[in-house]
């Protein structure tokens, strides 16, 4: 008789285990930004400057502002959402762009773990020295599973600067 050859396993189902371990490391990890206040569902992420004026930020927050670019991290872990953020910011500097977006949903399914995406972005914005201020945007903007980003350029020894 004729042995049958054992099919592989299916690749998705590697990558659908790799995940899962990627989740299961980042909830055992600390918080990331023991100085960033903690964020809940459902809370909006407010944050302005030294130096950003009262007005400035109301029209930040109230969407304003000409979006320049978007940057969406849903469907991304940790890691990956760290890296894109970084290099979504960096580009942002680059080219000048005044005011960006940033999606990083809600955190409904994150369970107990919190919104840890909304946690990384409000923890790494607030250490981006050219970052002046960034907000939760309005509900037909993504609500608080989004924010606006105001940038500046940073002075040289002296923090940000408005323009």
């Amino acid at each position: 008789p004729l042995a049958r050859a054992r099919r592989p396993a299916r690749p998705d189902a590697r990558f659908a285990r790799a995940e899962r371990l990627a989740v299961l490391r980042e909830s055992l990890e600390p918080p990331m930004d023991p100085l960033a206040p903690v964020i809940e569902a459902g809370d909006a992420l407010l944050y302005r400057r030294e130096g950003v004026s009262e007005q400035v930020f109301r029209q930040l927050r109230r969407g304003q502002f000409r979006v320049e670019a978007e940057l969406d991290l849903h469907g991304l872990n940790l890691a990956q959402a760290r890296g894109a953020l970084s290099e979504f910011i960096g580009e942002a500097l680059a080219r000048g762009w005044r005011v960006v977006r940033i999606v990083h949903g809600k955190g409904l399914r994150s369970g107990q773990r919190g919104p840890v995406l909304r946690q990384l972005v409000n923890g790494a914005l607030r250490r981006v020295a050219a970052v002046l201020a960034f907000a939760s945007a309005r509900e037909v903007d993504g609500g608080s599973g989004a924010c606006l980003v105001l940038l500046g350029r940073p002075r040289k020894g002296r923090g940000p600067r408005p323009r």
